[in-house]
C-alpha cells in the first residue's frame, strides 16, 4: 500500500500506535483496525511505553484513552503532539462525545471517537476532516 497524503483516490496504509490501559481492549481494537487497513506499529498501556514506541516507529496516528488508569491520556496527547509534531491523535474513550466534549476541547487532537465507534473508515474520516481543514 501507499503512504502518501490523505485525499481521494490515495489508498493510504496508517501506521499507528494505540494506547491503553486495557490489554484486551488493545488486542481487540488492534485486530480490527489491521482488519481495516491500518498498520499497528505498537500497542502501549502507559505514557512512558507510548512515548518510547512513537520515538521509536514514528506513527502518523496515536489513538490514545482519555483515561489511562492512574495516568491522564490528554497530557500524554500533549506530549505526543510536543515531540513530534506531524503525529496526529484521536482521543478515545469508553465514555460518550457529550461527557468528554468539556475535557476533549482544548486539546491538539483531531477528534474524539468513543471506542464503540472506533472504525478504519472513523479514523480516516477524523483525519481527512483534520487535512482539509489545514489547507
Amino acid at each position: 500500500m501507499q503512504r502518501g497524503p490523505l485525499s481521494d483516490g490515495y489508498d493510504v496504509q496508517l501506521r499507528s500506535l494505540i494506547v491503553d490501559d486495557s490489554e484486551t481492549f488493545l488486542t481487540s481494537a488492534s485486530r480490527l483496525l489491521e482488519s481495516q487497513g491500518l498498520e499497528i506499529v505498537g500497542t502501549a498501556t502507559s505514557s512512558v511505553d507510548a512515548l518510547q514506541l512513537a520515538a521509536a516507529f514514528s506513527p502518523d496516528l496515536a489513538l490514545v484513552d482519555v483515561e489511562l488508569g492512574q495516568e491522564d491520556g490528554v497530557a500524554l496527547a500533549a506530549e505526543l503532539r510536543s515531540r513530534s509534531p506531524e503525529i496526529r491523535v484521536i482521543m478515545i474513550s469508553s465514555y460518550d462525545r457529550d461527557e468528554m466534549q468539556d475535557l476533549i476541547a482544548p486539546t491538539s487532537a483531531v477528534g474524539f471517537l468513543p471506542k464503540s465507534s472506533l472504525s478504519g473508515d472513523a479514523v480516516r474520516a477524523f483525519l481527512a476532516a483534520d487535512q482539509r481543514s489545514a489547507r
